[in-house]
Formats: structure tokens, C-alpha cells, sequence
């Protein structure tokens, strides 16, 4: 009997290594960011691969929160480099509840108030056990390659290279048109 639990414990230590090698190979080898779905505010299908060779700025936001006249910076932002740059505004009602409107009242909201053309997606986790693949991407070093991060608050932003790799990412108290963001821009 000793032989059989001994035989038993090394085949399951064997197939417990190989799965966790199996899991991390996985991880390490995930899709690209462009190979990540995910709706725009209206429900139509978002292709990441359209923005190859422009640098993306993902900010998660929010309607009525403190940080909701970073809207008009984005726009500003987006207005003036949309020949290298797309910003994606990512609505999330994780944070004091600050999104709690539908995507009709979010999108009318955005463009009434300030004038929002860049591109909006649907209302998604971006924290927690319904954590969107996206931002699995952009807070986990292993599938960005980068470094790995927690989204803190509403108007966090990430910045993606025109190749779709992690460059940095901002605070909400980093507004849309700082130095920290631009100089990424300029060149």
C-alpha cells in the first residue's frame, strides 16, 4: 500500500508541475492586446488591430465623479494628436458608484457636456473576480510584459505603444495633457 500512495503522490506532483508550467506558459505566451474583445458603448465590436501603429491611452471613467472635467482634456488630448494616438474612455462603475448610468445616458452625457469623439466602450469591470481581459492585460506584467499595477481610482490611464506594448501608466491625479503623458506624443 505504501508503494501505490508513493506512486500515486509523485504522478499527481507530476501532473501538478506540468499544469502549473502549462498555466504559466500560457500566461506568458497570452495574445497580443490586439487580440482582445471588446464592445464600443453602443455594443458593436471594438478591433483593437485597427489602431496598430498609434499609440492608445485607455482611461476608465466616470460620469460623477471628481475627476469627470479630465473629460474635456481627453478630448483636447485626442483632438490634438488623433493622427498617433486614439484615447478610449472604458466606463466603470466600480469607484463610490460614479457610473451608474446606462450606455445611452453615459454617451449622451460625454457628448453634451464635453464634446467626446474619441471612442467609448461598453461598461466594464476593470478590478475584481469580472475583471475585463483588457485590463487583465493592462495591470498584469505577465501578459503585458511591462509591469503589473492595480486601477486605484476613476481616470487611471494606460498608455500602449504603437506596437501594443505596455509604456506606462498614470494616476487619475495625472491629467490628460501632462508633460508625463505628452512627451510620449511629441516624438
Amino acid at each position: 500500500m505504501k508503494i501505490a500512495g508513493l506512486v500515486t503522490s509523485i504522478i499527481l506532483t507530476v501532473f501538478f508541475i506540468k499544469e502549473t508550467n502549462t498555466i504559466k506558459m500560457d500566461k506568458t505566451q497570452q495574445a497580443s492586446i490586439y487580440d482582445i474583445s471588446i464592445n464600443s458603448i453602443i455594443g458593436e465590436p471594438i478591433n483593437l488591430k485597427d489602431f496598430k501603429g498609434k499609440k492608445i491611452l485607455f482611461v476608465n471613467t466616470a460620469s460623477e465623479c471628481g475627476f469627470t472635467g479630465q473629460y474635456e482634456d481627453l478630448q483636447k488630448l485626442y483632438d490634438m494628436y488623433q493622427d498617433k494616438l486614439m484615447v478610449i474612455g472604458v466606463p466603470c462603475n466600480q469607484f463610490g458608484s460614479q457610473e451608474p448610468g446606462s450606455a445611452d445616458q453615459i454617451q449622451s452625457f460625454c457628448s453634451k457636456n464635453y464634446g467626446v469623439t474619441f471612442l467609448m466602450t461598453e461598461k466594464i469591470d476593470v478590478k475584481g473576480d469580472n475583471q475585463h481581459p483588457l485590463y487583465k492585460w493592462l495591470t498584469d506584467k505577465d501578459l503585458n510584459g511591462t509591469k503589473s499595477t492595480s486601477v486605484k481610482w476613476n481616470f487611471q490611464k494606460y498608455l500602449v505603444s504603437p506596437e501594443g506594448k505596455l509604456i506606462d501608466y498614470y494616476y487619475s491625479i495625472t491629467t490628460p495633457m501632462s508633460s508625463k503623458i505628452t512627451k510620449h506624443l511629441k516624438s
